[in-house]
């Protein structure tokens, strides 16, 4: 298959919908983002779209419990689920066979908080902010939305740039993001706009 520009709004070529329909039922979600450089998410809609489904349940390996546990008590369904390549209801039954609890919820944002985060938002990365007031990056970003705030137009940095380059084709758009301090969707666009493509594992023999 031949290497393109790939991102969530790039139409599926006649290559990658054979590849859809050969590896998915099977259960190999994972192999199809690493050949088409997909995000799971997208592999999993258009799947969807055409009403493929897996031919068979797939045992949880020993690997992925012990991935589930560490990651439970602190991530979403959806977001061990994309690491996984599962659906979040199936790892969300996982959890509760397994007898998994979450943990404590964060504290509620402190008036002094939402202060400092609508002083700083405008004209600082969600990273740095992350750092000064000691949350998240997707905690900053998350009240920063419902606060309706919103930053300025921030040009990419040749370090954002030589990062994201860097990260790409090992690292998810998300994991980019939280690593940068930028949206998913700006990240997206950006490894779109500069023709990045996910490595391929070489066929032997």
């Amino acid at each position: 298959m031949a290497k393109s520009k790939k991102n969530t709004w790039v139409r599926w070529s006649e290559d990658e919908v054979k590849l859809l329909r050969k590896l998915f039922p099977k259960g190999k979600a994972r192999e199809i983002v690493d050949q088409t450089g997909r995000p799971l998410t997208a592999v999993r809609q258009k799947a969807y779209d055409m009403g493929l489904k897996t031919r068979k349940c797939r045992q949880w390996s020993a690997s992925e419990v012990k991935l589930l546990k560490a990651l439970h008590p602190s991530e979403t369904l959806k977001s061990i689920a994309d690491k996984l390549g599962r659906h979040p209801g199936t790892v969300g039954y996982k959890a509760h066979c397994l007898g998994l609890k979450k943990a404590q919820a964060y504290p509620p944002w402190t008036r002094q908080e939402q202060m400092l985060l609508k002083k700083l938002y405008p004209n600082n990365s969600a990273s740095d902010i992350a750092k000064r007031i000691g949350r998240s990056v997707s905690a900053v970003m998350g009240k920063a939305f419902k606060l309706g705030l919103t930053a300025r137009r921030r040009v990419w940095s040749k370090k954002e740039l030589n990062l994201v380059k860097r990260l790409y084709p090992t690292r998810t758009a998300q994991e980019i993001a939280d690593r940068i301090g930028r949206s998913v969707q700006a990240v997206r666009l950006r490894i779109f706009k500069l023709g990045l493509s996910k490595r391929r594992k070489k066929n032997k023999g």
